[in-house]
């Protein structure tokens, strides 16, 4: 199965019924992939899906971001598909591992905890992300990369004060999925 026809297969299985916001996003990534054959990479000048995930460590009720070298934001892990990916769950696993420096992570749940749009600059216009939530092992380590300026653990209570309400959105439908899982 190539990385286009998992991405269509996770968004169909993507319900978030509460939230038609999501249901709007999930059709627009529908569609962008149904005119876009290329739309899982970043050659794709319409915009291209990216993958992501927020890494936490519920024990300690908080979460590692990163200060993205280019935006000098702080956010989750996350970027371009690679073709190497075998699915979009794999892309933002293989993205949090790299940025975070953090082995053995795993993915809360069997999909995405929320999909997010934004844009960015030309040539490719923009990130349609799927976001995932990726568990830290008890007592690991971070390790910065070249693509992060800083990383740093946040309280749950401490990241609104520090990154934009996407970050913000992807927290909240985190602690979601964590509480519904017990």
């Amino acid at each position: 199965m190539s990385l286009h026809d998992d991405a269509v297969l996770v968004l169909k299985g993507y319900d978030h019924p509460a939230d038609p916001a999501q249901a709007g996003l999930r059709q627009v990534y529908l569609d962008h992939l149904a005119r876009h054959p290329d739309g899982m990479w970043k050659s794709c000048g319409a915009g291209h899906l990216t993958a992501s995930a927020l890494v936490i460590d519920p024990e300690r009720e908080r979460v590692l971001l990163t200060l993205h070298r280019k935006l000098r934001m702080w956010l989750q892990m996350g970027g371009h598909c690679e073709p190497q990916d075998a699915s979009l769950a794999a892309a933002a696993l293989r993205e949090a591992t790299e940025e975070s420096g953090i082995p053995g992570l795993t993915l809360l749940g069997s999909g995405p905890v929320t999909l997010d749009r934004h844009p960015i600059p030309a040539p490719c216009h923009w990130h349609l992300d799927v976001q995932y939530a990726a568990l830290a092992p008890v007592g690991s380590t971070e390790r910065i990369s070249d693509e992060s300026l800083d990383l740093r653990w946040f309280g749950y209570d401490e990241v609104a004060s520090v990154a934009d309400t996407s970050v913000v959105r992807l927290l909240e439908r985190t602690r979601t999925a964590l509480a519904e899982r017990r």
